[in-house]
């Protein structure tokens, strides 16, 4: 890459370090490029003056306990607001530069404060809508005045943009049918990524395993009573759920009035879940939509076979029955079920584990993907500039 090549200035509206697979996807990114000897900056709002910040945001507290639509609402303004700040300092001194973009917030951010017409490109990592996400959270109505608005300002700012990167085809399909006019923006779908683990034999402390926020959408619940059919059949499975959030106390509270307490094991959010994906003999996922799960393509990376529904962007991870299988969320029992099944046949589990491998190391690997996404980036600042010029 010539020295010439603009610098890639990740954005965000999230700490820089965290769980979700946002983070670990714009980190892992920042490492490749950096690897590369590539010029990449991370801003968020903390790079606005802390004085400020630290004092705007912890008015939220207070808010939380009054109304989810006013907390909402204020997290988004004024994490935007900060970013934007942040942001016109960082492009003042990178006049050269692509903004890569972590949410639609962000890339507002970056479209109200970009200097000398800088690229911006915007990473779909959302599931639907940012709207339905915080509906799903219990904090906004469906169809209430900011749902509408966020929904709006969704799709004003997206077909503005000189770039699209899509994480899945579910996601590309979703938007373009919403709005028509996204056709025209240079897009990719370009998956989620991870680095494979480092190889090591771990001991199967564990059956299940599965990793992500204990919320709603991600369905916990539903693994706690396949887990229970399992076990009353005479198949005593542990499970692990690695992962925080707000439902923790009513899963815990089903764990005990299904009479599987002593077999699942709440683990809280764990900085290096890989190695407790590693000790597991199955990864099983129950979201009820997803964009393109990461804890997936880490559970891939692992050799872990998979079990989920066939929902949102998982088809593009999973065959049915080569390097996982489906299942249904509308029949605990039957799930629990097709667990025993699973859990009985060493060979199916190896062959499907042995084929999630290998399709991780061809497709989801992070030297080959992120080299593909950078090109992108560069390939929508290119295209920029000759307009420009």
């Amino acid at each position: 890459m010539p020295e010439s090549a603009p610098a890639i200035v990740i954005a965000t509206l999230l700490n820089p370090e965290g769980p979700t697979g946002v983070q670990s996807h714009f980190n892992a990114f920042s490492r490749h490029l950096r690897a590369k000897g590539k010029s990449t900056v991370l801003v968020t709002p903390y790079d606005a003056p802390l004085a400020l910040v630290y004092p705007t945001f912890a008015v939220r507290r207070i808010l939380d306990r009054l109304s989810g639509t006013a907390s909402t609402w204020w997290y988004r303004h004024w994490h935007e607001f900060f970013l934007a700040w942040a942001l016109k300092r960082t492009l003042t001194q990178l006049p050269h530069s692509v903004v890569y973009a972590q949410c639609p917030l962000s890339a507002r951010a970056a479209l109200k404060v970009r200097q000398a017409g800088q690229p911006v490109v915007l990473v779909v990592h959302f599931n639907r809508s940012q709207a339905d996400e915080w509906c799903e959270k219990g904090r906004i109505k469906q169809d209430g005045p900011l749902a509408r608005g966020i929904r709006a300002m969704e799709s004003q700012v997206l077909p503005s943009l000189d770039g699209i990167v899509y994480v899945s085809r579910y996601m590309k399909g979703e938007l373009e049918s919403r709005t028509e006019a996204l056709r025209g923006v240079n897009n990719a779908v370009i998956p989620n990524f991870c680095s494979a683990p480092s190889p090591c034999a771990t001991p199967k402390t564990t059956d299940i395993v599965n990793v992500g926020t204990l919320e709603p959408r991600k369905n916990q619940a539903f693994l706690l009573q396949a887990l229970a059919r399992a076990h009353g059949k005479g198949h005593r499975y542990r499970l692990t759920l690695v992962g925080d959030g707000p439902d923790r106390t009513g899963l815990e509270r089903l764990a005990r009035e299904l009479g599987i307490e002593d077999s699942v094991d709440f683990m809280g959010a764990q900085p290096q879940a890989a190695d407790l994906m590693r000790s597991a003999r199955l990864y099983a996922h129950a979201a009820t939509i997803e964009n393109l799960p990461l804890a997936l393509i880490e559970a891939m990376a692992c050799g872990l076979p998979i079990v989920a529904a066939a929902t949102g962007g998982i088809p593009d991870l999973i065959d049915d029955g080569r390097n996982g299988e489906f299942w249904g969320l509308d029949d605990p029992g039957a799930a629990g079920d097709q667990l025993i099944r699973l859990l009985g046949d060493p060979r199916t589990l190896k062959s499907l584990g042995d084929a999630a491998k290998k399709r991780f190391d061809e497709e989801f690997e992070t030297s080959r993907v992120a080299a593909r996404l950078e090109s992108f980036i560069r390939e929508c600042a290119r295209t920029r500039m000759e307009r420009l010029h």
